[in-house]
């Protein structure tokens, strides 16, 4: 079953010209649909029954801390839930798994059309929920809509015969085939893409999962799936449970679960993969851990660098969507011969940013996810500070609203100094002096860290050295450390930064999938 899209070359989904009135105005448009249907209840969905529980909780717009998202019933207070998910999950596996790699595509194609149709709607949803300025909600509804196109495409690939060494005497077979029931848990800041590419990648691949949202953002995924009722994907294919920590705990320690997909932090990370190594009673397989967990991404500016191009990436990197990317720039390390120059720029870049309201266009930082992550970051910025850091620009917050930080510099920071080294996820950089190139990088892999990086250099021999000893997953060369594209750029770091698994990478189904090789005597 082949149809004309899978046929065509993948093309990433184009970014929405905000500077054009009539999408402006169909975005003001999206946004007023959207306020009007705020702080309605959602369900919890397992084998396409929709339940409702008498205990719940509400999703918060991070920038009117007061304004009720979605209401949505507290799986934590359920304990059968996970059960009768994963049964349900279990049940459905049995023929979800025969059916033909080109029909799950098709669902992943149709699921790419609805968000298409309801672009500016799904990203009004983020403005409101996870406080995502116009631009940074559309690129990601851009993201979710090349992992569908993507992943469909790259099943049909995996799906072809695989090439083996003829033998004389037999028929030689190698092919791929499902695992089974898997856990996902999705993150809260890209709370389409990431959740939809997490999720739809173990789906095409033949499997069945439940999925958890943050709870920090799980309006977004029951928008998701209504897509996908919508679009008629099999009852118990995906199952949907909004829930805390106690939910997620259930899903990975569960002996049916056969893989967990995770996206979040290091320490949350470190705790599911012990946990997934463990043997319980009823399991007869090692779980597959595939995560993502953060990173304390650096640009390095050499000498020779062009300024103004740096100063403007660094801006654009660690401010952009209030620097809670696992890619954002968080440290900014530069040789000394230039340092006064690129941190003018720099200062006077940010101190153009708009902080306001996401609702608003020209908006450029809104508010941080949540009262949690405000307390943390202000405490880092004291304690940068405390270790000598020199505040540049912002330090400043206001919870009264919103969670809102000003977009702050930190400059004259140690290397290995706290803020140095801690995954921050806030509007928080940090400036760090080298004395020359070879200084720079080895500052740069001085973390356990190791996703993004980027190096700005006139001199093809230090790109090239930067390319062999910059030990990052994703690096950039003269331009800045965030957006990665689906196929373009193949997303996931080394050590603590996660599995080395590569989303929308030519290898990332292969993680959802066991080899099976079949020998037939003639």
């Amino acid at each position: 079953m082949q149809t004309q899209r899978s046929l065509d070359n993948f093309r990433n989904e184009p970014f929405t010209d905000f500077s054009k009135p009539e999408n402006a105005d169909a975005m003001k448009a999206a946004i007023e649909k959207v306020r009007s249907e705020l702080a309605r209840e959602y369900p919890i969905v397992i084998d396409g029954r929709k339940i409702a529980l008498d205990h719940k909780f509400n999703s918060y717009d991070p920038s009117e801390k007061s304004r009720v998202v979605g209401v949505f019933s507290e799986g934590d207070t359920d304990t059968s839930l996970v059960e009768r998910a994963i049964t349900a999950a279990s049940e459905a596996f049995k023929t979800w798994r025969d059916v033909s790699p080109a029909e799950r595509a098709e669902y992943l194609f149709k699921i790419a059309d609805l968000m298409r149709q309801r672009k500016h709607e799904l990203s009004a949803w983020m403005v409101f929920e996870v406080s995502k300025t116009w631009a940074e909600a559309d690129g990601d509804t851009a993201e979710a809509i090349d992992f569908c196109e993507f992943y469909g495409r790259e099943m049909l690939r995996w799906a072809e015969e695989q090439p083996v060494t003829p033998y004389p005497g037999e028929k030689n077979q190698f092919g791929y085939i499902p695992l089974g029931v898997g856990a996902v848990i999705p993150p809260w800041n890209f709370p389409l893409a990431i959740m939809a590419g997490m999720t739809l990648a173990a789906v095409v691949a033949g499997n069945t999962v439940v999925l958890k949202p943050s709870s920090d953002s799980p309006t977004i995924a029951a928008k998701f799936m209504e897509i996908v009722e919508e679009v008629g994907l099999p009852a118990g294919v995906i199952n949907f449970i909004s829930g805390s920590s106690e939910t997620g705990e259930a899903m990975v320690t569960h002996p049916k679960t056969r893989f967990i997909s995770f996206t979040g932090s290091m320490g949350v990370g470190l705790h599911i993969n012990e946990e997934a190594a463990k043997a319980r009673p009823g399991q007869i397989w090692i779980k597959r851990v595939i995560a993502e967990m953060g990173g304390k991404d650096a640009i390095v500016v050499a000498d020779d660098g062009d300024i103004d191009a740096a100063a403007l990436g660094t801006v654009q990197a660690a401010f952009g969507f209030q620097g809670q990317k696992c890619s954002a720039c968080s440290r900014l390390i530069v040789d000394e011969k230039v340092h006064d120059e690129l941190v003018a720029k720099i200062v006077e870049h940010t101190k153009k940013l708009k902080i306001g309201d996401p609702t608003n266009g020209d908006t450029n930082v809104a508010a941080v996810i949540n009262k949690r992550s405000y307390d943390s970051t202000m405490e880092y910025i004291q304690k940068g500070i405390a270790e000598g850091g020199e505040l540049l620009t912002g330090g400043k917050g206001d919870d009264s609203k919103g969670f809102f930080i000003e977009p702050t510099i930190i400059d004259n920071v140690e290397a290995g100094a706290t803020i140095e080294q801690e995954e921050i996820f806030a509007p928080v950089l940090a400036i760090t002096k080298a004395r020359d190139f070879d200084h720079a990088i080895e500052i740069a892999n001085d973390t356990q860290f190791g996703l993004t990086g980027a190096v700005y250099s006139a001199s093809q021999e230090r790109l090239d050295q930067a390319r062999r000893d910059f030990h990052v997953g994703n690096l950039y060369l003269n331009r800045k450390c965030t957006g990665a594209l689906v196929g373009v750029h193949p997303f996931g770091g080394f050590n603590m930064s996660g599995t080395d698994s590569k989303a929308g990478g030519r290898e990332y189904l292969l993680q959802f999938m066991q080899g099976k090789s079949i020998a037939e005597k003639l």
